[in-house]
């Protein structure tokens, strides 16, 4: 299969072109042919154009590359070398929503064929791959994985809007159904990470390396968040703390924040089903999930308090909430626990205003009924920074006094401005 791919005699499809999926696709289209397949026809028409819909990659990025974008199961059927990267979404009830991965295991099940690798990119919890996934492939296909197909999982470490940590320079874990799979999966890898592969003994193993990653990284946020809303009630900054404590060698730097997006602030959930349905009830993970869903409520609490002790009437008062995206210098929306300060503002009275450089208005309005507006006021009550994107960090007191009305509160989630700000109330985590 290797061999067939780097002389092109073979074709690799990408199902599933969103953050994930695009880099992956076109890394591996300056090295062999590519079938990038999505169900998005808009977003297909963009990036025939050399258009990333996410704005993460710039046009050069496209240049060089052998690459079919389609939406043709037909045209699907040329690829032998399968990689899913699909969303892995929760719902409602914080439960895993498995229906994009299930339907786009139906979909390369209608295009598989003897001999042919699938492998799974998609965030998700230990079995899945083995027990959710595989099944609907053999079902589909009318084959059996291990004799007539092979599969492996490979999860992704896509971070949006970073540009250091690429795939190319991150280290990429794999594993396979058996020892052919592996060494197979990993030398295709191998193509185009530069920084090597790790070779996980298992699927399981390698789902549970994923998701563990953002579980711990959630856990230790809910602890920063935890000393945060201690070291208000004592009446200390946060990161004059957090700074202090930084001074020894082994004290890890974990800073207190917003926990949204479709990483840190949905795979613990994944891994809190697993634990359940094997009758344990994660009482840490649980807890740090409870301590960053409520830090939106939290913040703007906060500063209606700081409102009212400077003589503000809440019932009408007017705000300006500053960033609305997941994280700083991003367009991703998903799962914007910045809504949850916006949301909790307006059920105080407040009259919320919201404004993003990066955010896509229709995107944001359809997602959340929020109108961002491009031009602010110049009477609000509060200003609340509640993204620390690099827009915002050159901005100094006299902007936000400028936007301001009497006796304004100045809310800075990230400690931007720490130490800046002397006109205005100040408060941050």
């Amino acid at each position: 299969m290797y061999k067939e791919l780097l002389e092109k005699k073979a074709k690799l499809a990408l199902v599933g072109l969103g953050y994930v999926g695009l880099p992956i696709a076109l890394e591996f289209a300056k090295k062999i042919s590519v079938i990038g397949f999505d169900i998005n026809e808009s977003r297909l028409a963009k990036m025939r154009q050399g258009i990333d819909p996410c704005g993460e990659l710039g046009r050069e990025a496209f240049g060089g590359c052998d690459i079919n974008f389609t939406s043709s199961i037909d045209v699907l059927r040329e690829a032998s070398f399968f990689i899913v990267a699909v969303p892995t979404p929760i719902d409602r009830f914080n439960q895993p929503d498995l229906n994009p991965l299930l339907a786009a295991s139906r979909t390369v099940g209608m295009a598989l064929k003897r001999g042919d690798y699938v492998v799974f990119e998609s965030t998700v919890y230990p079995g899945c791959t083995e027990d959710d996934c595989l099944p609907v492939l053999e079902e589909v296909s009318g084959l059996k994985a291990g004799v007539d197909f092979k599969i492996g999982y490979s999860p992704e470490r896509i971070n949006p809007g970073d540009k250091v940590h690429t795939l190319v320079n991150t280290k990429k874990v794999v594993s396979g159904c058996d020892a052919q799979a592996l060494e197979t999966v990993a030398k295709v890898y191998e193509l185009v990470v530069q920084a090597g592969v790790h070779r996980a003994p298992g699927i399981k193993v390698a789902e549970a390396a994923k998701i563990i990653e953002n579980t711990q990284r959630d856990v230790n946020i809910a602890l920063m968040n935890e000393l945060s809303i201690i070291f208000s009630r004592i009446g200390i900054n946060t990161y004059d703390v957090l700074e202090a404590a930084g001074t020894k060698w082994n004290f890890l730097k974990f800073y207190p924040g917003l926990v949204g997006g479709h990483c840190i602030g949905v795979d613990p959930y994944y891994l809190v089903h697993k634990a359940k349905e094997l009758k344990y009830h994660p009482q840490m993970i649980n807890a740090g999930r409870f301590v960053n869903d409520s830090m939106g409520g939290y913040i703007a609490k906060k500063i209606v308090k700081k409102m009212i002790s400077m003589g503000k009437n809440i019932l009408g008062a007017r705000a300006l909430v500053m960033g609305v995206t997941f994280k700083e210098n991003v367009s991703d929306i998903r799962n914007s626990k910045v809504v949850d300060i916006v949301n909790e503002l307006e059920d105080f009275g407040v009259d919320v205003d919201v404004m993003d450089p990066y955010a896509d208005v229709e995107e944001v309005r359809r997602e959340y009924g929020i109108r961002l507006i491009e031009k602010p006021r110049k009477d609000y009550d509060a200003v609340i920074v509640a993204v620390a994107h690099r827009e915002y960090e050159r901005l100094d007191e006299e902007y936000f006094v400028g936007l301001a009305g009497e006796n304004a509160v100045l809310g800075d989630v990230k400690g931007m401005y720490r130490g800046k700000i002397h006109r205005m109330k100040y408060w941050s985590l």
